[in-house]
């Protein structure tokens, strides 16, 4: 069995995940807060096609959208991975998960500029989920290795 001591610097990796759920959070803001201005009614999670086509509000709701979907289908692996990571390596997970949430933040930008090829803007982001499979992969290692 193993023990998990967990160091004071571990505080880093939790202010990373409290930083994650604010830019989540954020996000959903967003599709809130602009849902009222593109006149998409509830309970429609996006805008018609033809109706977004004709309109740009409503073209920038999907994207609005679209950005807070796409963040909420890998948040979960990404949280997991950056608490598991910080056990170990508390302030390189801090460092991704910082570079995962500006890259959010980036594609969100891009994304929602009326310009969806603009998402292309927070690729950068993927830096911090891949580093955080990696650290979770040494760990892994390290774990099977010392059996």
């Amino acid at each position: 069995m193993v023990a998990i001591t967990l160091a004071p610097e571990y505080g880093y990796t939790i202010a990373a995940s409290v930083f994650s759920t604010v830019v989540v959070t954020v996000l959903a803001i967003k599709v809130g807060s602009y849902r009222k201005v593109a006149g998409v009614p509830l309970p429609n999670m996006y805008a018609d096609d033809a109706e977004a086509k004709k309109d740009k509000k409503k073209m920038i709701f999907n994207c609005k959208q679209r950005v807070h979907q796409n963040t909420l289908e890998g948040f979960s692996s990404y949280l997991l991975s950056l608490m598991i990571a910080g056990i170990s390596y508390p302030k390189a997970s801090a460092g991704l998960g910082l570079v995962w949430c500006l890259g959010r933040m980036a594609y969100s930008y891009g994304y929602t500029s009326g310009d969806p090829n603009k998402r292309s803007m927070g690729a950068f982001g993927h830096i911090g989920e891949l580093g955080l499979l990696g650290l979770n992969a040494k760990i892994a290692y390290d774990l099977i290795m010392s059996a």
